[in-house]
């Protein structure tokens, strides 16, 4: 977690193709194995919504 324990965000891309945005304390501590790739940390959610925008645009991931 970063230094003023406010949440960083990733963005893990599921088996079934579609990416979803999870708090650093939801990814973190787990074994890479649990996700099929992962992107972050991002300091918002904000940041996380528009790079996974740029991740379906750019085929990696399939919109919900």
């Amino acid at each position: 977690m970063n230094p003023d324990n406010t949440p960083t965000w990733y963005i893990i891309k599921q088996s079934n193709g579609q990416c979803e945005i999870l708090p650093s304390t939801d990814v973190e501590g787990k074994e890479e194995s649990a996700f099929v790739e992962r992107w972050g940390p991002f300091n918002s959610p904000q940041d996380a919504i528009a790079r996974r925008v740029g991740l379906i645009r750019a085929g990696k991931c399939q919109p919900a």
